[in-house]
């Protein structure tokens, strides 16, 4: 099977299947087209000629005709090639199989070679994503198995410029869908995110074909066809250091980054759960992948996965054995530098070098009570199993009192941790001696056996307290760091959702940690000033100080606290910091926006009042006094255009007026829409009415589309303002079109003038804006604005985009209406 990808519809997959299935042809290959769609495209249906194409089949489903492909006339024709389109299809009901990819399988399965084609946002696994950035959702996929089973996967690409010319020029769609597949589906932003997309994918192929390949041919040696580096971690501190280091290798030589952390196979020396998690966050945050493997062999584990992924460069980190251990043995790093290979290896060194072998006996992490507890059973333990062995000394041999001592051993170790244990341990060991073992009452040691045996108790203590002591570090340390975590998220959620942050975060941190007060000081012209605080202000000495910057400190009073809680201190700090600076910006930008907005619509206001306001007075005015003057002697006909002319000047003051009027109602939220189901045509043909030079408009609006739910009033008026506009400043004809999408019912008003300059299509929709004021024409610039505000007041959307050729196309969007709507 050959497979053609392309980003979007119109890329030129099925010409570029057709135009394969020609080449075979005309090798003497035999092909037969089972079936092709052209959408009515004449020159992918001109490919059609020359190939021998079968009929298609039909299959009646509720009365209605369908026509899919034939597969049982495919099968009983059995050509070497079958041309069979659109591979993500669904069948109609009745069909041989519910999908065409179905279809497509049994032909292989019959020794048919296949040519197809499919969209990347047809696939399964890029379905959700597609939708999300496009807002379409795809009801019919194909699994990506089926795609990746092909033998070749040919992309055909296209740059989203040229798709959208094409386009433009009537080659993929017809002319009623131009409109609605650019402003929607067919976005500069769309295509260019779904060509991403797919170059991805298909590289992604490309990479796993070659992995499959090296695996068949048994090729363990590296291949440098694209640069990876794997960096191992251990989960230890020093971890955090090796992926950022290991981050800047990548980047200088432009590779992907994975980070490889490899758990024992025992399980037992592992990293803490909550270590682990952090570093996945951290190699995320860095833009690497994070893996995980099992393997007592770390050298061996590390580098069978760095040729299994055709890693180029190892990242490692220097060994935290000291001098003595490395006597013994050399260490993982040397294991891997020895067996790299051509696989490069870089040695990072960081703070834990050389500090291996730290002393087991720390404090322990058990609770106070459950070491007195474990101390007293020491004691206790081994004196029961004595006693037991006392008076049963003629029914038990000398095992059993063994197994007795064991046990008072390991119960011990489970309670009280290692000091107990060892002391229960030696305890039982003299007790035994003394009591059960020739010669008796004497501390003496009559046989080997017997010293094996007490040797075996001690190391059996030891052994299982150590287990113990490190399962109750690593669950406080889970405790810990689970704590931490929530105590931080917390304090994230607080700067970016509370609307007084900081406030809010410094009484978090006091009931937290149990504070009397908390206090956030800046130093201001050499002296500290409290900005912000939470609980009882006091003048006494702060029990913890934390700064932030050399000019900012968090004070805290009420208890010291341990040096373990530092660290999270430190950070609710840094963002109390953040809050701070948050808080002051956005009152900086609040009052930066309302002067700005203030002196905007005051120049604006003065520019209106003083231009466009004053010039249709001084016209009636001067009509006016012309007519009233008895010294001009006025023919009919000089009479019939001053009052022309007080009529047609009257009419643009009560323009004027009313988009003023306009404004102010939606600027004191007056306007209330009363909705009902309105056909574009009619509000269309309403707008029209009142509008000058209506010659020019060119009307494409079919009356029988999907209503849609407005007020017919508001509808009115911003249908007439936005062609208004495109008369005024398009130029030319003007065009209306209409289509539905989406749930949404879409009026383009077309318009090929001079458009808007880059990255002003935001702005023309603001109030008293009139591009530039380049030119004298007539207008306060208040006719988009106003219409702005009435769509949105309808739940509407109206943008400007740019025509294809040049011009300005807005595009009103309104929520089609529902049966409630009707009635």
């Amino acid at each position: 099977m050959r497979i053609h990808l392309g980003a979007a519809p119109g890329v030129g997959k099925t010409f570029a299947m057709l135009g394969e299935a020609h080449r075979r042809r005309e090798r003497g290959t035999d092909v037969v087209v089972g079936l092709v769609e052209t959408h009515g495209r004449e020159k992918t249906a001109e490919l059609l000629a020359g190939l021998d194409v079968l009929p298609r089949s039909q299959v009646v489903h509720r009365g209605l005709a369908l026509e899919e492909m034939d597969v049982d006339g495919l099968l009983a024709r059995r050509p070497e090639v079958a041309v069979v389109d659109e591979l993500a299809h669904t069948n109609a009901p009745g069909s041989r199989n519910a999908k065409r990819w179905q279809d497509v399988e049994e032909l292989l399965e019959a020794g048919i070679d296949v040519l197809s084609t499919v969209n990347v946002q047809h696939l399964e696994s890029l379905n959700d994503v597609v939708q999300r950035i496009t807002g379409v959702p795809q009801r019919e996929t194909v699994p990506d198995e089926v795609v990746r089973r092909a033998e070749q996967i040919e992309l055909v690409d296209l740059t989203p410029e040229a798709l959208r010319r094409r386009l433009a020029h009537g080659n993929v769609y017809p002319a009623s869908k131009i409109d609605a597949a650019l402003g929607n589906y067919f976005r500069l932003g769309n295509l260019t995110a779904l060509r991403e997309i797919a170059l991805l994918w298909v590289a992604d192929q490309v990479d796993v074909a070659l992995r499959r390949y090296r695996a068949e041919q048994r090729i363990t040696d590296t291949w440098e066809t694209r640069e990876r580096v794997v960096v191992a971690i251990t989960g230890g501190g020093e971890s955090e250091t090796l992926i950022r280091r290991a981050r800047r290798v990548a980047t200088r030589a432009g590779a992907e980054l994975q980070v490889l952390h490899i758990l024992r196979g025992d399980g037992l020396a592992g990293a803490a759960p909550a270590a682990v998690a952090r570093y996945r966050t951290l190699a995320a945050d860095v833009g690497a992948t994070f893996h995980t493997v099992v393997g007592d062999d770390v050298p061996t584990a590390l580098l069978e996965f760095a040729r299994g992924t055709n890693a180029t460069q190892l990242v490692i980190g220097t060994s935290r054995r000291t001098r003595l251990a490395r006597l013994f043995s050399e260490g993982i790093g040397a294991t891997v530098l020895q067996e790299s290979g051509p696989i490069d290896v870089h040695m990072v060194t960081h703070a834990q070098s050389g500090t291996g072998w730290r002393a087991a006996v720390s404090r322990s992490p058990l609770r106070p009570s459950r070491r007195v507890l474990g101390w007293l059973l020491a004691v206790l333990a081994p004196a029961a199993a004595t006693a037991v062995g006392v008076v049963l000394r003629d029914d038990l041999i000398q095992s059993t009192n063994v197994v007795d001592y064991f046990l008072a051993t390991v119960l011990v170790a489970l309670v009280g941790g290692l000091g107990p244990a060892v002391f229960a341990a030696v305890f039982s060991a003299l007790l035994l001696n003394f009591y059960f073992t020739p010669p008796l009452f004497t501390l003496t040691v009559d046989t080997q056996q017997n010293v094996v045996t007490l040797i075996a108790m001690v190391v059996v203590g030891v052994t299982v307290a150590l287990v113990v002591d490190r399962a109750a570090r690593r669950a406080a340390q889970a405790a810990s760091a689970r704590t931490e975590a929530t105590l931080l998220a917390s304090y994230a959620r607080t700067v970016l959702t509370d609307p007084y942050p900081l406030v809010r975060l410094l009484e978090k941190v006091r009931e937290n940690f149990g504070l009397a007060s908390v206090v956030l000081l800046e130093k201001v012209d050499g002296d500290w000033t409290r900005v912000e605080s939470a609980g009882v202000v006091s003048t006494d000495e702060p029990d913890v100080d934390v700064p932030v910057t050399p000019d900012v400190r968090l004070v805290l009073r009420g208890r010291l606290l341990p040096a373990s809680d530092r660290r999270v201190l430190e950070a609710a700090a840094g963002q109390a910091l953040l809050a701070l600076r948050q808080q002051r910006m956005a009152a900086q930008t609040h009052d930066a926006q309302r002067r700005a907005q203030g002196t905007e619509l005051r120049t604006a206001l003065l520019s209106a009042v003083g231009h466009d306001l004053r010039t249709p007075l001084t016209s009636i005015k001067a009509a006016i006094g012309s007519l009233r003057d008895t010294d001009l002697a006025l023919s009919q006909q000089d009479v019939g255009e001053l009052q022309e002319t007080i009529e047609v000047s009257a009419d643009r003051l009560t323009a004027l007026i009313d988009n003023l009027l306009d404004s102010s109602r939606l600027a004191t939220g007056a306007v209330r829409p009363l909705f009902r189901a309105i056909g574009l045509d009619e509000a269309v043909a309403r707008a029209l009415s009142g509008v000058d030079a209506v010659n020019r408009v060119e009307v494409d609006v079919d009356e029988h589309l999907t209503p849609v739910r407005a007020d017919i009033g508001l509808l009115e008026r911003v249908v007439a303002n936005v062609v208004d506009n495109a008369l005024r400043y398009g130029g030319g004809t003007v065009a209306i079109r209409a289509s539905v999408h989406a749930q949404h019912a879409e009026l383009r008003v077309v318009d090929h003038g001079p458009g808007l300059p880059r990255g002003t299509a935001e702005e023309v929709f603001a109030p008293f804006q009139r591009l530039g004021d380049r030119d004298a024409t007539p207008g306060v610039g208040l006719g988009l604005s106003v219409a702005k505000g009435f769509t949105e007041a309808m739940n509407g959307t109206i943008r400007a985009e740019d025509t294809p050729g040049g011009g300005l196309t807005v595009v009103i969007a309104l929520p089609v209406s529902s049966e409630e709507d009707n009635t």
